[in-house]
C-alpha cells in the first residue's frame, strides 16, 4: 500500500517562503554543494563565451548603454559595468546565448543561468562569501523545482520556456536569500514574481531565447528588492484561482513535495552539457558518434541516417534546414550530420559560417527525424539507424546523454570545457585560476574577488 500524500499545513507560497528564508549553508547537503560548485564553474564559463556571441554581445551593449560604469556590477568578459538589474540581464542572456549551459529535468529547463547571473550581481554588490552564494543557489534551484512540479510537462507542451518562467521564481528566491528577507517578505517577493514570468518556445532559434534567461534574472532581483521596500502582492498568486499555476497550465495537476524534502539537487541533480545545442539532440549525437567510430565510417560512406526519439524532441527541434547557427542548435538533422562528419560537435559547429560546410550539408539532407509516440514526452531515448553506401545498416540506441549525474563529465572534461569557453574572453592564466576558485567556491570569503579578473 502506498503512503498517503503529504498535506501542507500552510498554502504552497507559505511553505516555499518559509523554506527559503530559513535556509542556511549548514542545511545544504554535501552532495548538493558539489553539484552547485560545478554548476557555477560551468555557467561562468559559458557566460564568458556567450558574451562574444551575437545575443550576448548585443545584450551587453544595451546594458552598458542604459547604465554605464559607475559603482555598478560587472558585465562579465567585457571590462564594463552596469546597474545591478541591467548587468544581470546582460550576464543571464550571455549565459544562455550558446545553449551550452546546464539543465535539469527536475524543473524541465536550464536551472543555473537564471540563478547565477542575479546571484553574482548581488554577491558583487554585497561582497558575499562562497557559502552565501551556494545557499542562495540552493534556495533558487529548489524553488524552481517546487513551482514547476505541479504543472510539468503540460506547461512546456503549451509552449512556455521553463528556463524563463520557473527561473523567474528561482531568481527571486536566490535574491531574497542574499538580501536576507524574512518569510513574509520572501512570500511577497514570490507573489510579485508571479506577475513576471515570460518566455515562449516560438522564439527558440533566435536571440530572444537566451534573452529569456536574462529577463528571469532581472525580474528576480526586481521582485526581491520591491518586497524589501514593502511592496504588496496577493499572497496566493502562485496557487490561487487565476494565479500562476491556473494560467500557465490550467491549474496544478499534482502537489509538489515540500522543498528540500527530498532535495531535488540530490535526487535529480543537474546535467552539464557536452554539446552546445538543444539537449534533445544529445543522445542522438552521442549515438551517431559511437556508430561512426566503432564502424570506421567516413562521411562519404553514409547513404541514409534515421533518428527516432520523443515528442519533446519533436516539439523543440523545428529547423530541418537551418538558416543560422542559432537555428542549427534546434535542428536534429544538422546536429547528427555534424556528429557524423566533424571531429567534435563543439561551439564552432554552430556558427553561421559552419552551415556552409558542403560535407555536413550533404549528410544533413540524408537525415530523417521521426517521433516515437510510445515514449514519454520528455524522454531522451533515441534510436539511430545508419545505412552505408554499400547497403549495410547499423543501429544504436541511447537513453542517457553524456554529462548527467549518472554519467558526469570528469573534472578534466569540465576543465577543458571551461577553458575553451572562458578563453574567448579572458587569458588562459585567468581562466585556469578562476576554474580552481569556482570549483572550491565554498572556501571563498569574497565572491567579488573571484569575479574581479573577469
Amino acid at each position: 500500500m502506498s503512503s498517503p500524500p503529504r498535506v501542507h499545513a500552510e498554502h504552497p507560497e507559505q511553505t516555499l517562503a518559509t523554506f527559503v528564508s530559513n535556509l542556511t549553508f549548514a542545511d545544504v547537503p554535501p552532495q548538493a554543494i558539489d553539484t552547485i560548485e560545478r554548476a557555477f564553474v560551468d555557467t561562468v564559463g559559458v557566460t564568458l563565451a556567450g558574451v562574444r556571441a551575437d545575443a550576448g554581445a548585443r545584450a551587453a551593449s544595451v546594458a552598458t548603454a542604459l547604465a554605464p560604469g559607475g559603482d555598478g556590477v560587472s558585465v562579465l568578459g567585457t571590462g564594463e559595468k552596469s546597474s545591478l538589474t541591467d548587468a544581470t540581464l546582460a550576464n543571464g542572456t550571455a549565459g544562455h546565448a550558446l545553449d551550452f549551459d546546464d539543465l535539469s529535468w527536475a524543473m524541465d529547463g536550464h536551472p543555473s543561468v537564471p540563478l547565477v547571473a542575479p546571484i553574482l550581481a548581488l554577491a558583487e554588490q554585497l561582497d558575499s562569501s562562497g557559502e552565501d552564494v551556494i545557499t542562495a543557489f540552493a534556495a533558487g534551484f529548489e524553488t524552481e523545482c517546487y513551482v514547476s512540479e505541479p504543472i510539468s510537462p503540460t506547461h512546456y507542451e503549451r509552449g512556455w520556456h521553463p528556463t524563463s518562467t520557473f527561473g523567474t521564481f528561482g531568481a527571486t528566491a536566490a535574491a531574497a536569500t542574499l538580501l536576507e528577507l524574512d518569510a513574509s517578505e520572501t512570500q511577497t517577493a514570490l507573489a510579485i514574481a508571479a506577475s513576471m514570468p515570460s518566455g515562449i518556445k516560438r522564439n527558440f532559434g533566435t536571440m530572444t531565447k537566451p534573452l529569456h534567461a536574462g529577463l528571469a534574472g532581472r525580474s528576480g532581483i526586481t521582485a526581491a528588492l520591491l518586497a524589501a521596500e514593502g511592496f504588496t502582492a496577493e499572497e496566493t498568486a502562485i496557487s490561487g484561482s487565476r494565479g500562476f499555476w491556473d494560467l500557465y497550465a490550467d491549474g496544478a495537476q499534482r502537489r509538489a513535495d515540500p522543498p528540500g524534502d527530498p532535495w531535488r539537487l540530490v535526487e535529480t541533480g543537474i546535467s552539464i552539457k557536452a554539446y552546445p545545442c538543444c539537449y534533445f539532440t544529445h543522445t542522438s549525437i552521442a549515438a551517431v558518434e559511437t556508430l561512426v567510430e566503432s564502424h570506421g565510417l567516413a562521411p562519404e560512406d553514409i547513404d541514409k541516417l534515421e533518428v527516432v526519439t520523443s515528442r519533446g524532441a519533436g516539439d523543440a527541434l523545428v529547423y530541418p534546414e537551418p538558416k543560422s547557427g542559432l537555428e542549427a542548435k534546434f535542428s536534429m538533422e544538422y546536429a547528427v550530420a555534424c556528429a557524423a562528419t566533424r571531429d567534435r560537435v563543439d561551439l564552432d559547429a554552430f556558427t553561421d559560417d559552419a552551415l556552409d560546410d558542403p560535407t555536413v550539408d550533404r549528410v544533413r539532407a540524408l537525415v530523417t527525424f521521426d517521433v516515437d509516440e510510445s515514449l514519454p514526452y520528455k524522454s531522451n531515448h533515441t534510436t539511430v539507424r545508419l545505412t552505408t553506401s554499400d547497403g549495410e545498416t547499423v543501429e544504436a540506441s541511447q537513453s542517457i546523454p553524456p554529462g548527467t549525474p549518472d554519467t558526469p563529465l570528469s573534472e578534466a572534461e569540465l576543465r577543458a570545457k571551461f577553458l575553451d569557453c572562458a578563453t574567448r574572453s579572458v587569458s588562459a592564466s585567468v581562466a585556469e585560476t578562476t576554474f580552481d576558485r569556482l570549483l572550491s567556491l565554498r572556501t571563498e570569503p569574497s565572491v567579488r574577488d573571484v569575479l574581479a579578473p573577469l
